[in-house]
């Protein structure tokens, strides 16, 4: 079966509080006293929790927080479902609209603060992205990873050959485990590339990321396993807000006025691409006055 044709009216509201091992689920059902339970976060427990949620025969709307590849595959579950539609929130948007219901933090409050958003604001309903762009995404991170444990290792080498009392063999181990590192990043990139030469459209996208001054191989793979699994169809404010790069005002009466900064309250990976070739622009800027 396929997802709905069109838009059914929500008569369940869902909430889903994700942690490492569990999912606490609050459902609000019109002259129904809230209904909870809690799943084990794993397939079995994804899959017995859309059978809870279908045993009601109505379209339900189930919100849950982002928190990276634990909502993931409680996200991609649900979507795949027929008469259900999940919205995975900013965990900041989420967190301020549930200090205005709940005074304790405790997983079971968190689900019946999310099942309350489903049924009172407005819903946006999230579209899984294409597999191709998930996995581009997946290797793009874990690149990002051995990245920064890259630079560790090399700061603790120029630390160990600048230091006597630290012997030549742990230089040689630093070494080795650096070039070992360097290896695995490559072959990621390799594995990356494939992906995107799979699919038309990814390729395209490559092209044009690449074509901009400041942009070559390494940046527009981070660029594009971060916007390969955005929604079609956002606007340009949308994409600068979801990257955090939206500015931050601080204005309050004749006196509390600060410099405006922005927000950081999106994708960090998507900010930390953009760096570089943003440092790039200003130079080429200022090269040209």
């Amino acid at each position: 079966m396929s997802k709905l044709s069109k838009p059914v009216r929500a008569t369940v509201f869902c909430g889903v509080d994700v942690s490492a091992a569990t999912l606490a689920v609050a459902v609000q059902q019109q002259d129904q006293p809230i209904d909870q339970r809690q799943f084990a976060n794993s397939a079995s427990g994804r899959k017995s929790l859309v059978a809870w949620l279908r045993k009601r025969k109505a379209a339900a709307r189930v919100s849950l927080e982002a928190t990276g590849i634990y909502s993931l595959d409680l996200a991609l579950a649900l979507d795949a479902a027929e008469g259900i539609e999940v919205a995975v929130l900013n965990p900041k948007l989420a967190n301020r609209f549930a200090q205005t219901l709940r005074r304790s933090k405790t997983d079971k409050a968190d689900a019946k603060a999310l099942a309350e958003y489903s049924r009172r604001m407005p819903f946006v309903a999230r579209r899984a992205p294409d597999r191709n762009g998930l996995q581009l995404r997946s290797i793009s991170q874990h690149i990002d990873g051995l990245t920064v444990q890259h630079t560790r290792e090399l700061n603790r080498l120029h630390a160990a050959e600048g230091s006597e009392a630290a012997p030549r063999c742990v230089a040689q181990d630093l070494k080795r485990s650096l070039a070992s590192i360097h290896k695995r990043i490559q072959r990621l990139r390799r594995e990356a590339m494939v992906l995107v030469r799979q699919k038309d459209g990814l390729q395209q996208q490559f092209n044009l990321l690449t074509g901009i001054p400041g942009i070559a191989q390494v940046t527009a793979l981070q660029l594009l396993s971060e916007l390969a699994t955005l929604p079609a169809g956002m606007t340009v404010r949308q994409w600068v807000a979801d990257s955090g790069l939206d500015p931050a005002h601080q204005m309050s009466g004749s006196s509390g006025h600060r410099p405006s900064r922005i927000s950081r309250h999106g994708n960090c990976h998507l900010r930390h691409a953009l760096y570089m070739p943003a440092l790039v622009g200003v130079a080429q800027t200022d090269g040209c006055k």
